[in-house]
């Protein structure tokens, strides 16, 4: 087993940028600002953004606070495989972004659009250091049938160009980011990659992970940041019964919203807060460096780190397993709450 490098990571939570492009709901400049003020006076310094949150416009509403900030210490990540071109009349569909900047998303992972992506996030974002760069969503949920070819393009030109990059010294880490273990895994074993951000598949609802990518990166040595780990909502809503649930930004079937509910019933019985269960969980695994949260408001930051502090009794992961709602072979967090601002180091 090849051991872990030291972290790149600032902090073990990270902020994660999304909802800054207006996911879901629009998000002001100002209510954007103070949400990413209080992040950093709280001590996160893990700042994780993307061409596709709100078409450029989280990029580059992210780099307009970091730009006024001391750059040593923070880490900050975008992603690659998409670049922003104007529409030109062409009906665009904004999916998920409620009011994103006008702009057309191109796929395209071959070496010169991938310079082009990480050209265009660097004019966003104000400043030229990135520190991870990740490709971005090359799996089946996006591409469907033609996910082989969009892999093939992505390791003969994506890799290529960020590996030049990462040799050059230009970026202190290179990874993927997906939402299926399998793809993350074929990706580890095609080329050396210092960092996986997995969504959704390592969580306390779904450890599909288990199986493949958290033993390859722990074998290889590679990081894995935890992201999507309240799977697109129905974790953090689950104690809410007036929101409809979401599970990968789809409707949560009725047996999913069912497990959910009595997993609240069985940390309700211990007295944690179930967030706090599905914040932590992940970081039970030893390949898990990270996690990202994302938030677009300024009151979800004490929040969230309210519950990565509680601290939980081993009973209630074994109480969980006893019932078959967390998978026997996962390992969990040591009691005591989460030191997220010290990364884990080897």
């Amino acid at each position: 087993m090849t051991p872990p490098a030291r972290s790149p990571f600032a902090t073990r939570l990270g902020f994660g940028a999304s909802g800054l492009g207006t996911l879901y709901r629009n998000v002001s400049d100002g209510e954007a600002q103070a949400t990413l003020e209080a992040a950093y006076a709280a001590g996160m310094r893990y700042f994780d953004t993307a061409p596709l949150y709100g078409h450029g416009l989280s990029e580059l509403r992210l780099g307009r606070f970091l730009r006024e900030l001391d750059r040593d210490g923070l880490t900050v990540s975008t992603k690659v495989g998409r670049y922003m071109v104007p529409p030109r009349g062409e009906a665009v569909d904004y999916g998920l972004w409620a009011e994103p900047l006008r702009l057309k998303p191109v796929f395209d992972y071959s070496y010169d659009g991938t310079m082009r992506s990480l050209e265009q996030s660097v004019n966003r974002l104000g400043f030229e250091r990135i520190d991870v760069v990740y490709i971005h969503d090359v799996d089946r949920f996006t591409h469907g049938d033609d996910y082989q070819r969009m892999f093939d393009a992505a390791m003969a030109g994506t890799f290529r160009a960020l590996d030049e990059l990462r040799r050059s010294g230009h970026v202190a880490g290179i990874g993927v980011g997906v939402n299926e273990g399998s793809v993350a895994t074929a990706f580890l074993e095609a080329g050396r990659f210092d960092v996986v951000m997995m969504a959704g598949r390592y969580t306390l609802l779904d450890q599909a992970a288990l199986a493949d990518l958290l033993p390859t990166a722990e074998r290889q040595g590679v990081r894995v940041v935890a992201a999507g780990i309240f799977n697109s909502g129905i974790l953090a809503k689950a104690t809410d019964h007036t929101q409809a649930l979401t599970f990968d930004y789809r409707d949560a079937p009725d047996d999913l919203v069912a497990r959910v509910r009595r997993m609240v019933e069985v940390c309700d019985g211990f007295g944690v807060p179930f967030q706090a269960a599905a914040i932590q969980f992940p970081f039970g695994h030893p390949a898990v460096a990270c996690a990202v949260l994302g938030m677009s408001r300024p009151e979800r930051i004490a929040e969230n780190l309210g519950w990565a502090g509680v601290s939980i009794p081993d009973a209630l992961w074994a109480a969980l397993k006893a019932e078959g709602l967390l998978q026997a072979a996962a390992p969990v967090p040591a009691t005591g709450g989460l030191a997220w601002q010290s990364p884990q180091l080897s």
